[in-house]
Order: C-alpha cells, then structure tokens, then sequence
C-alpha cells in the first residue's frame, strides 16, 4: 500500500535527509510491483511550498531512488505511491500543492464522476486524474467555505464522501508552514502518531526512522536537540510511545507542538468498499507490502 510520513518541529526549522526507497538493497528483493511515484513536500523559510517528487517507478530509475533529499523545513511530507487511479504521470504523483498546503493520502475513493459535479467550477482545482487530488480539492473548497478553518474543512470534505461515495480507506496527511493534520478513517489502513521530545525516549537521540518495508528512511540529526510530531503508516522505530490513531480521528499538530484530537467521523462509510470489490490494479495498490 502506498505509505505515508509527516512531521512537525514547528515553529522551529529542522534540517532532515529523507531517503523514499531504502536502496539499494531493497530494489534487488523488489518484483515490477514497485512503487509508481515517490515524493517530498516541504516549505522554505518565507512559507513558499516546495515538492520534489517522481512518477517512475524505482526499477526503472534506480539514480531517484538511491538520492539523499536534505531539506530544511518546520514540517515535511512524504510518500510512496502505489497507482490505484492515474497513470504514472507528474501530475498523479504525491505530494500535493494547494492554496499553499500540501497533501498525500492512502486510500480509494469511487464515484469520481459524482465528486466531480460536486466539486462543480471547483474541479479547476485538481489537475491530474487521481482520486487523491479531488479529495483534496473538496478540502480546499470547505476550508474556504469556513474561513480557513482545515479542521472543518477536512471534516465536512471526508464526511460529505464517506455519506456518498464508495470508500476503502480516506487516510491523509496535510501540512502548512506552521502545522501538521492527519485523518485516518475508517479502520482499513492503520496510522501511528509519536510525539516525541527531544533526542527521543532516551533524551539525547537524533532521529533516525525506517520503514519495516524498506520504502521510507528518515534522519535528523537536529532533532537530538528538539522536539517534534510525527505521522506514519508504520511504527518507524522502537519507541514504545508510538500510537495508532483511532478510525475517524482527525489529529493536528500546531505551530507550538501542542497536539489535539477528536474523532471526527464516528461511523463507518455509507458505502464500505472491500478488497473483493476493488478493480484488481486498485486492489493490488491497498495489499503491496
């Protein structure tokens, strides 16, 4: 399944090395079932979103997947897509930018017809052909709608398609300049949160993440000095503190740290969708380890 990986330092900037694949051990145990795209969103000094991301999958492009990222940000995003909608194209590949956010989810949303009537002259929004873009788009347009209020925002987007759209899983990761939000739901994909002090649970630690699954790899060496939030799909090391969220749990992280959450979608999807009932490509995105 397509992973996902967040963090926060906010407001403090944090120098990071993001590997997206762990190669290039990992590329020789990998069949052409590898990943469709990889991405890094992050944001400079003055806010100005950036995204370093490529549709090709690794084994196809082995000098993508073996580079370090050394980026400076207050938050980060990242991701490892598997291709449930969209060709293997730049404009389907994660993350994505929007009125100044940036975004990367894990899930199938059908009915994409019906999202797009209503999304109406908003659709102008999304650019590329994913499920993923439009979700984000329908977050884009609540938000405005409430006055740059993301928590209501995320809520009322994810609410609207869980009441009348086929789902299998609306896992997300959006970050601003200054924060970090996360939404799991429903209970189809796990996501683990970790608030952890500065130099981790041992109080003198840099941080040094890897994905079980050898497609994610993060360190920091700053923050053996700093504290920080982070978002994965996976528990990303050791730390006993690792919690996976709640279905429906919308989470955020704000500029001072200070995490707060709530379950925002208590009931399952109107229209759950199995594995059995997804298009055998869009299956195979959900399962591949």
């Amino acid at each position: 399944m397509c992973r996902l990986f967040g963090l926060s330092s906010a407001p403090r900037r944090t120098h990071a090395t993001f590997w997206l694949l762990d190669a290039p051990d990992s590329l020789s145990r990998q069949s052409h079932r590898d990943p469709d795209g990889t991405g890094l969103g992050h944001f400079a000094a003055d806010g100005t979103p950036h995204v370093d991301k490529a549709p090709i999958a690794a084994y196809r492009d082995r000098s993508f997947a073996q580079e370090a990222r050394q980026v400076e940000s207050a938050t980060f995003v990242a991701h490892v897509r598997f291709a449930s909608t969209g060709g293997l194209e730049m404009r389907n590949t994660h993350p994505f930018e929007q009125d100044g956010r940036l975004f990367a989810h894990n899930g199938v949303i059908e009915g994409l017809d019906e999202l797009d009537e209503h999304l109406g002259e908003d659709r102008w929004l999304v650019r590329g052909d994913t499920d993923s873009e439009r979700f984000f788009a329908l977050i884009t347009r609540e938000t405005r709608r409430h006055d740059g209020d993301l928590a209501a925002g995320i809520r009322q987007a994810a609410g609207w398609i869980a009441a009348h759209l086929p789902v299998y899983a609306l896992n997300l990761i959006l970050v601003t300049p200054e924060g970090l939000w996360a939404l799991r739901y429903p209970d189809t994909h796990d996501l683990y949160v970790l608030e952890r002090p500065a130099g981790g649970q041992h109080g003198s630690r840099h941080l040094d993440h890897s994905g079980s699954h050898g497609r994610m790899r993060i360190h920091s060496a700053h923050l053996a000095g700093q504290p920080c939030v982070v978002v994965a799909s996976e528990r990303m090391d050791d730390n006993p503190h690792w919690r996976r969220m709640a279905p429906g749990e919308l989470l955020h992280a704000g500029p001072d740290l200070h995490v707060t959450h709530q379950v925002v979608l208590p009931d399952p999807p109107a229209q759950q969708l199995t594995l059995d009932d997804l298009h055998p490509d869009a299956a195979a995105s959900q399962t591949a380890a």
